[in-house]
């Protein structure tokens, strides 16, 4: 299996379990308690669902820790890169928050090794291959996270999915840009 399959894959099941996530579990990784209260939606689908993104998250920062220890990346992009990761620390530590407001228990991280293994780290022979994955990654995060708005009735539960794609598609752009690449020519390129 390619790279790329492998982060695709992934990505479809997040896509295809967080069809279901409610509209309790999006308050509740927003912050807004006071909010899921009172709203219905079953919490261990959330709970489920929630983890898988977890998981997803996990792989992010596993992903951009071999490439910040991989030695193939330089300065200006290595800042960047674990800028990234900081914020998807950040992603997995709300939804860990979630999770267990929910009365859930999140997942563990992997051994890097395993993320090396699964993300074919080996494989990776410079900068530009680095920032190839970690621009897949993104693109399918960013489509995984816009993939979830359609199932909101609320506009505020809407807005807080739009913002964490939005970080991800900026995490997108920018890796792009890294990689020299064009940005999408065609609107509404995301989330499709």
């Amino acid at each position: 299996m390619q790279v790329s399959d492998f982060a695709n894959r992934s990505r479809r099941s997040f896509l295809g379990s967080t069809g279901t996530l409610s509209a309790v579990a999006v308050a509740m990784l927003a912050g807004r308690e006071a909010l899921a209260q009172g709203m219905g939606g079953s919490v261990s689908q959330d709970i489920s669902t929630l983890n898988v993104a977890l998981g997803l998250e996990y792989q992010a920062i596993g992903a951009y820790q071999l490439g910040a220890e991989s030695g193939l990346l330089q300065k200006p992009v290595l800042a960047v890169a674990v800028l990234f990761q900081s914020q998807h620390k950040t992603h997995a530590e709300a939804l860990i928050a979630t999770i267990e407001k929910l009365g859930g228990k999140p997942v563990m991280a992997k051994p890097l090794s395993d993320y090396a293994t699964e993300l074919q780290a080996s494989t990776l022979k410079n900068q530009t291959d680095v920032l190839s994955l970690a621009t897949r990654l993104e693109l399918g995060a960013t489509n995984a996270y816009l993939g979830v708005i359609p199932s909101f009735s609320n506009l505020e539960l809407a807005k807080v999915s739009a913002r964490i794609a939005a970080d991800e598609t900026m995490h997108y752009t920018a890796l792009l840009g890294a990689l020299g690449r064009d940005l999408p020519t065609k609107a509404l390129s995301f989330g499709a």
